[in-house]
């Protein structure tokens, strides 16, 4: 096992550890929906992570719904086009909203 993928997966582990717990946010039907959207957050993050074309830590994920919804920072739109194309291949997404910033 190398490096990244340890890392991904105590990223994985991490996001699932930290949001099994929490309650059911507004505009969801039920704590299984909300678990749903942890694992595929936890899920892209780690696919990131593993992903050298990447930058997982200047890329916030967040889902609803298997809405996913991504922010932050990338060097170029080849990394920005390789951060959707991860959410969007992932299992349980219905769509990506691609917010990510290119910068200059």
């Amino acid at each position: 096992m190398n490096i990244r993928t340890s890392i991904a997966t105590l990223v994985a582990a991490s996001a699932l550890a930290l949001t099994s717990g929490c309650s059911v946010m507004r505009g969801q039907e039920s704590a299984g929906a909300y678990v749903d959207d942890a694992s595929i957050t936890s899920s892209i993050k780690a696919k990131m992570v593993e992903d050298k074309t990447v930058d997982a830590s200047a890329i916030s994920v967040e889902t609803m719904q298997g809405t996913v919804m991504l922010s932050g920072f990338a060097k170029d739109a080849t990394e920005k086009h390789n951060a959707e194309t991860i959410a969007m291949k992932t299992k349980g997404v219905k769509s990506v909203q691609n917010n990510i910033t290119v910068k200059p």
